[in-house]
């Protein structure tokens, strides 16, 4: 009897030691946690290397969010192993890291490597032939005019804290363009895409940083400006912010490779050589991308879709037993014929397109409107756009500049003062303000100062109006009540992308973003404070002989200045938070400096963006509500105030 148990054991050991599965099968311990990138050729391969990892070899993969510096930050202390596309050389975190011998880049996915340069559209080139170089720039400057400053043209960096934003302002200031163009900065990757897709969609001129492999670059013909040659010496120094050297090259062509953990690599040896050997040609990539773009598709679902239709390419860079299980996975053969049955239980479980709802999205009919109304009516739009800049937002923005610092501060000193009637309170709103500037961020808060006063003013001028209709017709809130409702809860973020695509990168989208976000609050409690007027005061009146313009100017809003005071109150809060968010599409501003610090991990510049915010919101917001007291309250204040002095 033992001797058939014995049997019995050896002969399962020998049925489990002999599995192909587990023969391709590294040592994957730990789940491996890969970076998840945010543009689409970085989608994809993670979404590629995901499926060979976790199909073909059977380790746990997972994803962890976040932007560049802190992704390469988290890789170099192997809080994640892999970051799918790295740029060789553009990154200083990386580089210290592979110093350090933390991380290595291994492979070279992209072959030929990852252009880059500076662009503008095809048809730019075609209508001028004299335009071939970066030197030509300035005879064609007219072209690119600049509209928040129409005597310097506008040229599209990348979003600052991204490497290519320092090496692109060394270039202006090397050949000297910075004199003739300003260093426009997008704010997010995105938000450079839609200033391009806009610019391509009205057939317009525009001067801008781009490179390749993405689905822009597939979907427009660009045309690359002529650079000097290479000089590596040269580009090392561009790369320096703080570089000294006048040189001028042209742009390198990057290597891409896997960013890995090298604990990652010495404990994982074999899926590290299948990495070394993973390689796209710039057709299958930039194809990959287009499609993905195109068909709505996530990085996975292409990724799928790639591995599915190529296994010719992808069952070299994988032995024998991991390329089987992985087309088993997929529903195919190695030869790239379908398996009937696995394909359809494949497609439902992997791309998750089998579902028991119709498929009502709205997404391309809007997408398709919106690109209809860019195109036929672009101008329309841009026309709305500078005369936004020229009447309001450029002359308050150059009156504050022209007021000096310390008159800014006197009189906000003294106007809390009459506020609050708190002496403290005046000295500390003061103190504050100088805080801001020996941060240096004085000339970002006349940016944000000038892009509130204009959101807040026209915000008054439309939402008070309508709060007044409102309060005498009930058809009208009925209509109207369900538009501030959508208008309240939608994500502020949604709002900044029909702004983007109409109005362009800058200010005036913002403006327009920010008025929408704030509107609400202020037609609410307009609405509220004049509907809860004293129904008697109101009979006293036209017992008088008063009329509807009488009762309303001499009794509603006075009655009701409260109520319109919290909601003005509210508004101008609610403007500063979006005004904030609005340097994602180019606004300056105190909230481009807290977005560069979140792009470059800059935790000092960050704290003191932050507390510059922090410190206008306070002054704005007891200012506003000292001045938006009724009579005897305000009353109440003033006498406090007295008896504290005397």
């Amino acid at each position: 009897m033992r001797q058939w148990i014995a049997f019995s054991l050896l002969l399962i050991s020998s049925l489990l030691l002999s599995s192909p599965v587990s023969a391709a099968l590294p040592a994957c311990d730990t789940p491996i946690k890969f970076g998840a990138l945010t543009w689409e050729s970085g989608q994809f391969t993670t979404g590629v290397l995901k499926y060979i990892t976790e199909s073909g070899y059977g380790c746990q993969v997972t994803e962890v969010p976040g932007a560049g510096p802190a992704l390469e930050t988290a890789l170099s202390q192997n809080d994640i192993q892999i970051i799918s596309e790295q740029w060789v050389g553009r990154s200083p975190i990386m580089e210290q890291a592979i110093a350090q011998n933390k991380v290595a880049v291994i492979g070279d996915t992209l072959k030929g490597g990852a252009t880059q340069g500076w662009y503008v559209p095809k048809y730019v080139l075609d209508e001028n032939p004299g335009l071939r170089s970066y030197q030509d720039l300035p005879k064609y400057a007219e072209l690119f005019k600049d509209p928040e400053n129409p005597g310097k043209s506008r040229f599209m960096n990348c979003p600052s804290g991204w490497a290519c934003e320092i090496f692109n302002t060394r270039l202006l200031k090397n050949t000297g363009l910075d004199s003739v163009f300003n260093n426009a900065h997008p704010g997010t990757g995105a938000a450079l895409d839609a200033e391009i897709a806009s610019a391509f969609e009205q057939h317009k001129p525009l001067l801008f940083y781009y490179w390749q492999p993405t689905g822009l670059m597939a979907k427009y013909d660009f045309a690359p400006l002529e650079f000097p040659a290479y000089q590596d010496a040269c580009w090392q120094d561009l790369l320096l912010a703080d570089g000294t050297a006048d040189c001028v090259s042209g742009f390198p062509v990057s290597p891409l490779g896997i960013a890995a953990s090298t604990p990652f690599i010495d404990a994982n040896p074999e899926l590290a050589d299948v990495f070394k050997k993973v390689q796209f040609t710039s057709d299958e990539l930039n194809g990959a991308i287009l499609e993905m773009s195109e068909n709505k598709r996530s990085g996975e679902e292409q990724a799928l879709v790639f591995l599915r239709d190529n296994p010719n390419v992808w069952k070299e860079w994988l032995s024998d037993e991991a390329a089987t299980n992985l087309a088993a996975k997929l529903g195919i053969s190695l030869t790239g014929a379908a398996i009937a049955i696995d394909t359809a239980v494949s497609s439902t479980n992997e791309l998750g397109l089998s579902s028991s709802f119709p498929s009502w999205s709205l997404e391309t009919p809007l997408n398709n409107a919106l690109a209809n109304v860019v195109q036929n009516y672009g101008d329309v739009f841009r026309a709305i756009s500078t005369m936004a800049l020229t009447y309001l937002l450029l002359p308050i923005e150059r009156l504050l500049t022209v007021i000096p610092p310390w008159l800014i501060i006197s009189f906000v000193t003294v106007l809390a003062w009459f506020g609050v009637r708190k002496i403290w309170f005046a000295l500390a709103c003061g103190a504050g303000l100088f805080l801001i500037g020996a941060f240096g961020l004085w000339g970002a808060l006349i940016d944000t100062l000038a892009l509130l006063i204009v959101s807040v003013l026209v915000t008054v001028v439309i939402g008070i109006p309508i709060g007044i209709a409102m309060s005498g017709s009930k058809l009208l809130r009925k209509i109207i009540t369900p538009i501030l409702d959508v208008m309240q809860t939608m994500p502020s973020f949604v709002y900044l992308i029909p702004v983007l695509m109409l109005f362009g990168i800058g200010k005036v989208p913002a403006l327009f973003a920010t008025v929408i976000y704030a509107l609400p609050p202020l037609i609410r409690l307009t609405t509220l404070g004049i509907t809860q007027v004293n129904h008697e005061m109101v009979e006293a009146g036209r017992s008088f002989g008063s009329t509807h313009l009488q009762l309303l100017i001499w009794i509603k809003l006075p009655q009701a200045l409260p109520s319109i005071m919290a909601g003005i109150n509210q508004a101008v809060m609610m403007s500063l938070a979006m005004v904030v968010l609005a340097s994602m599409i180019g606004a300056p501003g105190l909230g481009e400096d807290v977005l560069q610090s979140i792009q470059t991990l800059n935790i000092g510049q960050g704290l003191q963006a932050g507390t510059a915010i922090v410190i206008v919101a306070i002054i704005i917001d007891r200012i506003t509500q000292a001045f938006g007291q009724g009579k005897r309250a305000r009353q109440k204040t003033i006498e406090a105030g007295k008896r504290s002095i005397g």
